[in-house]
């Protein structure tokens, strides 16, 4: 079906036609290519007040000032001083003395002008002449570079990606100022012809990972690409897996970090987010912080993140299987404090989590699809409200509102959104389970999760790695890290071990 698409679309757009050495039946042919494409400007002018030329261009693709200035006024007033000579190659002529613009190219087809100017460049086509200068002068609208808005930092830089691939590679060299820091670009979509980046370390990437991460965008057939979750849905290996295997961040030191430590980015031009792999499930619980402040307090911080990470997950299901189950195992008062809030509810406390569980989900997309300044006063605003209004009534009890309100506060510590994603799944089957079969239950549900994380893979490299299998070298940075001068190697799955910190630099 879509080589059918693919022919059909071919055979609707020109695909094949050399430029001639008409003028005219080159304007007909691109006019025809753009009908009804009140934003493509066709301008006729002389140059030098000789040649005949056709410029074509996008407005509000393309600086016009510079085009103005650099390119227009040079060639329509510079008959006095750079006069054509009918022997001299034309092209090679405006290429060299008149056209002061840094890229400049030539095209020999229709289908490659049509191409580069839906990207944003300038096409001059001139009378007698069967190729076309193609220029290159970014503009139009975009988006300056901010602070994250969904990745918020206490220490470390506040620059974040934009929506111009160019913009991005750029905040990527000016931390990487070494010419190993490789830059290769394809072309993603039928109809949308999103250019996409693919960005490593030579010598420090591995190069099976980038061999293996190029094929596969390259196999992506698809009419259009808007966001790079589209390239990420395609590339991933398990795609049916609650958690992700590709690192998705805005923030350019992110990037840089998982470049240095031998993966590879991939950059979409339309999309601020960044994806970089592979990526194991230690990385997702870390953060820049982690690296920015001191040994002591990182690790501190690490293990309250670690911890409240298996509260988000495991708290709900706890505590019904206690109230369920084993109660035995509740302190004396801690169970008659219980049993005393629960007298009156009507629903078991199986039923009682899926409840809170589900309104606690629905408010925080709630707020996340308002505005801002309305959607925190529903998330906040709303939970407070909901939750005394059902206690009141007699819904729920208020120790189940507590467990949820402290399972939700823990799930936002987990640093990575479409990583908490996966604990905010996996947490309605296991309180099923709890509910069900008590702590067996739970603990089947943990052995399947830990099974299906051991057998999961991220571009090739387990999972859990460097636990396993184990990596001594990468064990100094997963749960705790250790101090900057002591990580001398970075942790590979291809035996080699390259120097990243030489030894003895210890103050």
């Amino acid at each position: 079906m879509l080589k059918e698409y693919q022919d059909k679309a071919l055979v609707n757009e020109t695909t094949s036609s050399l430029l001639t050495s008409s003028l005219e039946e080159n304007e007909s042919v691109l006019k025809n290519t753009f009908h009804s494409c009140s934003d493509v400007i066709f301008r006729s002018f002389q140059i030098c007040g000789q040649k005949n030329a056709l410029l074509l261009y996008i407005d509000g693709l393309i600086e016009e000032k510079q085009l103005d200035e650099s390119l227009l006024k040079s060639l329509m007033l510079s008959s006095s001083s750079a006069p054509l000579d009918a022997s001299q190659d034309i092209l090679s002529f405006l290429q060299n003395q008149l056209i002061a613009i840094s890229q400049v190219k030539r095209a020999s087809n229709i289908p490659s002008i049509v191409q580069n100017v839906l990207k944003g460049s300038i096409a001059i086509l001139i009378e007698g002449q069967t190729e076309a200068l193609v220029l290159n002068i970014p503009g139009g609208k975009t988006r300056a570079v901010e602070q994250s808005s969904s990745e918020a930092t206490v220490r470390g830089p506040r620059d974040s990606f934009t929506e111009s691939i160019r913009t991005n590679t750029s905040l990527i060299r000016r931390r990487i100022r070494s010419a190993r820091l490789k830059i290769e670009s394809l072309t993603v979509g039928e109809l949308t012809q999103t250019d996409v980046a693919i960005v490593y370390l030579e010598d420090i990437a591995n190069a099976a990972v980038i061999q293996e991460i190029k094929s596969r965008i390259q196999n992506i057939q698809i009419d259009g690409v808007l966001e790079s979750g589209y390239i990420e849905q395609f590339i991933e290996g398990r795609s049916y897996s609650p958690f992700p295997q590709y690192l998705v961040t805005e923030r350019p030191d992110y990037v840089v970090s998982a470049l240095l430590e031998g993966r590879v980015a991939v950059l979409t031009d339309g999309s601020p987010f960044i994806i970089s792999g592979p990526m194991s499930f230690w990385g997702f619980l870390q953060a820049g912080e982690d690296y920015y402040d001191r040994v002591l307090f990182a690790n501190l911080i690490r293990f309250i993140r670690l911890f409240l990470t298996i509260i988000a997950l495991v708290l709900p299901s706890v505590y019904v299987a206690l109230t369920t189950f084993h109660q035995q195992m509740i302190p004396t008062k801690l169970i008659l404090s219980i049993s005393a809030a629960r007298e009156g509810i009507p629903f078991p406390a199986l039923v009682e989590a899926l409840i809170m569980e589900s309104t606690f989900e629905g408010l925080r997309e709630a707020g996340v699809r308002l505005p801002k300044q309305i959607g925190q006063a529903v998330s906040i605003v709303g939970g407070l409200v909901v939750g005394q209004a059902a206690v009141q009534a007699g819904i729920v009890s208020a120790p189940m509102v507590i467990v949820v309100s402290l399972t939700g506060i823990a799930s936002f510590v987990i640093p990575r959104y479409n990583f908490s994603f996966a604990f905010r799944i996996l947490r309605f089957p296991m309180i099923l389970l709890a509910g069900m079969f008590g702590l067996y239950g739970i603990t089947v549900g943990l052995l399947c999760i830990l099974i299906h994380l051991a057998g999961l893979k991220s571009l090739g490299v387990p999972y859990l790695f460097p636990m396993a299998p184990v990596n001594f070298q990468g064990l100094k940075d997963t749960i705790f890290r250790a101090p900057l001068w002591t990580m001398y190697f970075r942790p590979g799955q291809d035996g080699k071990r390259q120097t990243r910190i030489p030894k003895g630099q210890k103050p």
